[in-house]
């Protein structure tokens, strides 16, 4: 075990729905510098482990913490403030704003350094650099996917939250947001991932947690992960 503290820790989390409780007891943590992804079947509870640690589902057991300060009961907006990014999968755009008003309102509540900030996200994705006049609405999947990475690094987190990066993209396509994925890790980003794509994911990532039913079932290094015969057959399709 590492005597590293976590920058982000959910512990024994219940959450859901309503009253339907999704996820029963779960727990999950990033250390400083670390990719994590949470993989499992579908209705496992990995996205709305997401929600919960975000503040867009009440956490009615359990809770978050950042940096060892518990997070679990402040607003989206606050959670920001303190550092934490989300990428939802679907919606994460707006369709109808231009690629630099997209970014710009990622930087809403900036007091200063928007515009440095704002070079810093477009030289981290340059093929956006010279389009930044067009309406996102018009750019491919994995275009927008970009956009709304470079949005959520618009007020430096210290850690992304990632839901389903790579849905419905093109295997080139997806390749290229795992690797902005890794980039941006290594330039001192910690980030915590669900994805469905497990293989491709674990591979880039430090650790990595399965969830199934709303319960951790295999937590541990990605690289043991990918290595387990069980995880492999259960979750990896092979």
């Amino acid at each position: 075990m590492t005597d590293v503290a976590p920058i982000l820790s959910a512990r024994d989390i219940v959450s859901g729905y309503g009253p339907v409780q999704i996820l029963k007891g779960v727990s999950v943590e990033v250390l400083p510098g670390e990719i994590v992804t949470i993989i499992g079947p579908n209705g496992a509870g990995k996205s709305t482990l997401l929600k919960a640690i975000f503040g867009l589902l009440p956490v009615t057991e359990g809770h978050v913490s950042l940096h060892g300060v518990d997070i679990t009961r402040l607003s989206t907006e606050n959670l920001v403030r303190a550092g934490i990014g989300f990428v939802p999968q679907t919606n994460n755009v707006f369709s109808s704003l231009t690629i630099r008003e997209n970014l710009l309102m990622g930087g809403f509540i900036r007091d200063e350094g928007l515009q440095d900030r704002f070079d810093w996200v477009v030289s981290l994705f340059p093929d956006l650099g010279s389009r930044l006049s067009e309406k996102t609405g018009k750019l491919s999947g994995g275009q927008r996917q970009m956009v709304a990475i470079g949005r959520a690094l618009m007020l430096e987190p210290k850690i992304l939250l990632l839901d389903e990066p790579s849905a419905s993209l093109s295997p080139k396509m997806s390749e290229m947001v795992f690797e902005k994925v890794r980039e941006i890790n290594g330039l001192g980003t910690a980030a915590l991932m669900v994805e469905q794509d497990a293989q491709r994911a674990l591979a880039i990532s430090h650790r990595g947690y399965v969830l199934a039913a709303g319960e951790n079932r295999y937590e541990g290094p990605a690289s043991d992960l990918l290595g387990s015969d069980d995880v492999r057959r259960l979750y990896l399709g092979a």
